[in-house]
């Protein structure tokens, strides 16, 4: 984690989507919490891989933003067999491969945080876990209804994607629905990104 070093990327604006894309251990989870955290008062994660309470720590850590303000769709505590009881703003999702469920749970916490003025913000990490289950196309699908979802309220939206686990072919379908897509990789050591958006070329890999 380099938490005190400048980002070379800018935060999604309101409405803005941003995917982060690379190989492991290249800071894509820590990037997803920064650029977060630093636009947003309340967000909603969609979490693949950690429980809730992980995830609100990780906020609180990493991204800088009250726990309290986070909802979380946890499509993996049930997955674990955890007890998991009714909580405020957790909705628990049987595992990742039921996006049916995952969309119902997220649009229930949407419904909910549409109360709150903007600035709110989606987080999904990551889409990789999804795709170990379903076709990319359902993925894509399934990605391009929650970013205009979000889109429609003027939420930001950052999601993470692990460029090595897939075929080129796939990386473009994940790569459509996004605004912005930042690559990560490691390089001597560091971690390094570049940008890239519709309307420019690639920027320089830069250390962040």
């Amino acid at each position: 984690m380099v938490e005190d070093s400048p980002l070379s990327v800018d935060s999604p604006g309101q409405g803005e989507s941003l995917l982060i894309a690379g190989p492991p251990m290249t800071g894509k989870y820590d990037l997803l919490f920064r650029l977060l955290g630093s636009s947003i008062d309340q967000g909603i994660v969609i979490s693949t891989g950690d429980t809730a309470e992980d995830v609100r720590a990780d906020f609180a850590e990493i991204g800088d933003l009250d726990p309290a303000a986070v909802g979380v769709v946890d499509c993996v505590s049930k997955q674990r067999g955890v007890n998991t009881q009714p909580a405020d703003r957790t909705r628990y999702v049987s595992s990742p491969k039921n996006v049916t469920e995952i969309g119902m749970k997220f649009t229930d916490l949407f419904e909910e945080y549409r109360e709150y003025e903007p600035p709110v913000g989606v987080g999904i990490h990551s889409l990789s876990e999804l795709l170990m289950y379903l076709d990319p196309e359902d993925v894509y699908q399934f990605v391009r209804v929650l970013t205009k979802q979000a889109e429609s309220e003027g939420w930001s939206t950052v999601a993470v994607l692990g460029s090595t686990m897939h075929d080129e072919q796939t990386l473009h379908t994940m790569y459509e629905p996004f605004d912005t897509v930042v690559n990560t990789r490691e390089n001597d050591g560091s971690r390094e990104l570049r940008v890239r958006d519709r309307s420019r070329a690639a920027t320089a890999w830069t250390t962040f």
